[in-house]
C-alpha cells in the first residue's frame, strides 16, 4: 500500500476514513498456545538508530545489551534483538526474510492510546486492515524491515470454517478504536506490559513448500491456506506465523550480508523439542 503518514485534525479525520469496529480484544491465546513466538532478531547497519526508531514508533524500551547487541521489550520481557553488523547492504523488498514482525497490544484501548500517539507524531504509516480476527495498522523501520501494530477481537468472535479460520482485510474503523478511550485523553506512555509478538510473517520463494516445512518439521497446523500464502499456528490462534510468496517469488536462500531477519526464536511448552532449525532461505528457528 502507499505510505502516508497519520495527521492531527483533518488528516486524523482522513486517516479514520480509511481505517469495521468490534468488541474490546485482550485476549492471551498466543502466548497460552504450544508454541508461540517469543522473540525476534534482526540484524542492523545502525542498531543505535534502528532501537531509536523502535521505542519512538513501537514504544519498546531497551532491556540490555550483548556486544553489538541491543535488546528491547515491554514490561521486562524482551522481545526484539538488534544485532548491528558492519559492512551489511540492504536487503532488496522481492528477497526472502522479514515480511513483518508483528507487535500484539493487549487490548483494544492499547490500540487507540498507539493510534493517537502516531498522530500527534505525524508518524508514517504504510497500510491499515480490519482483517476480522484483528485489527491492524502497518509501518516500515528505517532499514526496510515491515512491522504490524495490532489488537485481536476476542477469540469467541473469530469464525472457523473447516478447520481453517476466516481472515481477510477490510477497511479499519478508527473511529471505533478511539471510542475503546471513553472520555478520558490518550496517553501512550510506550508498549504497556503484556505486549507480545503475536505473529511473525515471513518471505519465502514457495509459500505451499514452506507451509510444508512448518507443519512437518515444527509441528505448527495450517490454519489457512491459498496458493501464495500459508497461515500457521498452534492450539488454535489465528497465526503465529505466515508465508508468503507476494513480493519474493521464487527467491532463493538470503545473504547474512543483507540487513534483514537474523531469527526468530519459538517458546514451546512440550519438553524435548528445543533446537535450532533452518528453513529452505536460510531463516533460523530456535525452539526454547
Amino acid at each position: 500500500m502507499r505510505r502516508r503518514s497519520l495527521l492531527t485534525g483533518a488528516g486524523a479525520a482522513a486517516l479514520a476514513s480509511t481505517l469495521p469496529g468490534g468488541a474490546l480484544a485482550g485476549n492471551s491465546l498466543p502466548l497460552q498456545a504450544p508454541v508461540h513466538v517469543g522473540t525476534v532478531g534482526l540484524r542492523s547497519r545502525d542498531a543505535e538508530a534502528l532501537a531509536a526508531w523502535y521505542r519512538a514508533a513501537v514504544g519498546l524500551q531497551e532491556i540490555r545489551r550483548e556486544g553489538a547487541t541491543i535488546w528491547l521489550g515491554a514490561g521486562g520481557a524482551p522481545l526484539l534483538a538488534l544485532t548491528e553488523v558492519s559492512g551489511l547492504t540492504l536487503a532488496a523488498p522481492q528477497e526472502a526474510g522479514l515480511f513483518h514482525t508483528a507487535f500484539l497490544l493487549p487490548t483494544r484501548r492499547d490500540l487507540a492510546q498507539w493510534i493517537a500517539m502516531a498522530i500527534d507524531q505525524r508518524l508514517p504509516v504504510t497500510g491499515t486492515a480490519d482483517h476480522r480476527v484483528s485489527e491492524a495498522i502497518y509501518l516500515t523501520d528505517p532499514e526496510g524491515n515491515g512491522v504490524e501494530i495490532y489488537a485481536d477481537r476476542p477469540q469467541n468472535s473469530w469464525d472457523w470454517v473447516g478447520g481453517e479460520v476466516q481472515m481477510g482485510t477490510y477497511a479499519l474503523d478508527v473511529e471505533g478504536i478511539m471510542g475503546a478511550l471513553g472520555l478520558l485523553p490518550p496517553s501512550w506512555r510506550g508498549a504497556p506490559a503484556g505486549t507480545c509478538i503475536g505473529h511473525v510473517h515471513l518471505k519465502v520463494g514457495d509459500a505451499p513448500r514452506a507451509g510444508r516445512w512448518w507443519r512437518e518439521t515444527l509441528g505448527f497446523d495450517a490454519v489457512s491456506t491459498r496458493d501464495d500464502a500459508v497461515f500457521l499456528s498452534t492450539g488454535g490462534y489465528h497465526h503465529h506465523v505466515a508465508v508468503n510468496q507476494w513480493l519474493s517469488a521464487g527467491a532463493g536462500r538470503r545473504s547474512a550480508r543483507e540487513t534483514g531477519l537474523d531469527f526468530v526464536e519459538l517458546q514451546s511448552r512440550a519438553p524435548g523439542r528445543a533446537g535450532l532449525f533452518e528453513d529452505d532461505w536460510g531463516t533460523r528457528i530456535r525452539v526454547v
